[in-house]
């Protein structure tokens, strides 16, 4: 009986040393980036980790700077983006291993009470780099447009400036780096637009259409709503082990067929064109 207890005092007292391989502590990996890819991939680690017991998948937000300069570091195992690595700078995109998951559309989003529910994509751009100043100008109510943008490091901005302003640089305003928090503003600010990822349209807010084309997922797989992107996961090199197993498991029926068009994006499979980092778009 001694002995016995001698040996468990001294398992406890040495037990981050010879008797730790006794515990099974897991494993995990850590995911950060883009705040738009943020739900699928969360609901798609809770899924796996609840299938695959003692693999934990940590994801954060942030943005797609922020994922993509993570990764690179070594800081973190997979970087989200909706931007391609060749697109931000200061990545060394050759020394990254893109895997696309998904489509997501964006769009405009404004407070229920502008007056409007339509606006054309030339009048869209104007609203964004500050030369039309109320909504009154664009069919709307009387009153004071307040425009509200993503940090400079998001892909949603870089997305929504690459496809409505062509080049040209938005007005100085309020800055967010939550998709979420930009919802709630433009709930609750009279006069308000932003821009939000499908997956975050509640209705709290309003969507517009631009041109009279609908902001929905049939019109992204067509290319006829031209804001969208692709959900970028990047390793830094060929993935291994948890890492190489979690990306194959985005890429799995259970995740593309049913958790992918249940959150409002899009699978690879449905899209009808392709794009490159340059933007040019063609048919699949």
């Amino acid at each position: 009986m001694k002995k016995l207890l001698k040996a468990s005092v001294l398992c406890s007292f040495f037990f981050l040393g010879g008797c730790s391989n006794l515990v099974d502590k897991g494993e995990s990996i850590d995911i950060v980036g883009s705040s738009a890819m943020q739900p699928l991939v969360e609901a798609a680690s809770e899924q796996f980790s609840s299938e695959n017991i003692g693999k934990f998948i940590n994801v954060q937000g942030g943005g797609s700077g922020t994922g993509l300069s993570q990764v690179q570091a070594g800081a973190v195992d997979i970087g989200n983006s909706d931007l391609f690595a060749e697109e931000k700078p200061g990545i060394d995109s050759e020394a990254l291993v893109g895997h696309k998951v998904a489509v997501v559309g964006l769009t405009p989003i404004v407070n229920k009470g502008v007056g409007i529910r339509d606006i054309s994509m030339a009048d869209l751009k104007k609203i964004f780099t500050g030369e039309i100043k109320n909504w009154q100008e664009v069919g709307g109510d009387d009153q004071e447009i307040v425009v509200l943008n993503r940090a400079s490091g998001s892909g949603s901005r870089y997305t929504f400036e690459q496809w409505v302003l062509d080049g040209e640089q938005s007005v100085r305003t309020q800055e967010q780096e939550s998709t979420g928090m930009v919802r709630q503003i433009v709930s609750t600010t009279p006069g308000a637009i932003s821009y939000v990822a499908f997956s975050y349209v509640t209705e709290d807010v309003a969507t517009l259409s631009i041109d009279n084309v609908q902001p929905t997922e049939e019109n992204v797989k067509t290319n006829d709503w031209v804001i969208w992107s692709y959900q970028h996961m990047y390793t830094k090199g060929q993935p291994t082990g948890l890492t190489k197993d979690f990306l194959a498991y985005m890429m799995s029926d259970e995740v593309q067929d049913n958790l992918v068009p249940k959150l409002g994006y899009i699978s690879m499979s449905s899209m009808q064109v392709e794009r490159d980092a340059e933007g040019n778009t063609t048919p699949k």
